[in-house]
């Protein structure tokens, strides 16, 4: 399904709606609130590994938020087929329009991502951008599962995340800049989650193995590179 042709898959389940967060009013000023915030960082972070995604094929991706890594990896990638998951009808909207030529090879999907059940059985490729921080850690852990059984072997996860550092001044800056970015996106969206989840446990617990990690602005910043199918001693 495209939105190329005005059609959203509306989401199933819907009488969660209202616990969803709305991220609707922010497509248009999302990407000048991310350069405003952290500048060029958050894009550094989710494009750290993208060279290493050449021979993915099938994608499913997580709150691309405006669409800029979606339209990044489709220009890399001229073989990939993407479904892009997101609960707001305006960023999937802001992905379609900024993947322009191969807008064909998005495929769309309004759905809150903790009701999402996936199509396909061979995603060789899981992206979530600065996503899985919506969600609590029981949520995280109920997506890699769903998400590990629909993978081919040796698929790949990519993420891009908060998180708090446990060096003294370190820690005490991103526990304030994280409690800060909850409140706010809170009071603007409705988003209920107010803490980092443990995702990395989650994912070893669906039996993802970490494979490569990089850090930035002081471990603020995470870019994580995740394989399923591989016993993980992280």
């Amino acid at each position: 399904m495209n939105l190329a042709a005005d059609s959203v898959k509306q989401s199933e389940g819907a009488e969660q709606k209202s616990k969803t967060a709305n991220f609707n009013r922010l497509a248009r000023l999302y990407r000048w609130m991310e350069y405003a915030s952290f500048g060029p960082w958050l894009w550094w972070c989710r494009c750290a590994f993208v060279g290493e995604l050449s021979d993915c094929r099938r994608a499913a991706i997580f709150g691309d938020g405006d669409g800029r890594f979606t339209a990044r990896l489709l220009a890399a990638n001229a073989e990939i087929e993407i479904d892009a998951i997101d609960a707001s009808e305006a960023m999937l909207r802001s992905q379609v329009h900024r993947a322009r030529r191969n807008a064909g090879r998005v495929h769309v999907h309004c759905s809150d991502a903790r009701l999402w059940r996936p199509a396909s059985l061979h995603y060789d490729l899981v992206v979530s951008h600065f996503f899985l921080d919506c969600l609590t850690t029981a949520e995280v852990r109920a997506l890699a599962s769903r998400m590990r059984g629909s993978a081919a072997p040796s698929a790949r996860w990519i993420i891009s995340e908060f998180a708090v550092p446990e060096d003294g001044l370190k820690h005490t800056a991103a526990r304030m800049i994280v409690w800060l970015l909850y409140r706010a996106f809170g009071m603007l969206t409705g988003l209920a989650v107010r803490a980092l989840p443990d995702h990395r446990a989650a994912l070893r617990d669906a039996g993802f193995a970490l494979e490569k990690r990089r850090t930035w602005l002081g471990g603020l910043l995470v870019s994580e590179l995740w394989l399923s199918g591989r016993r993980t001693t992280n």
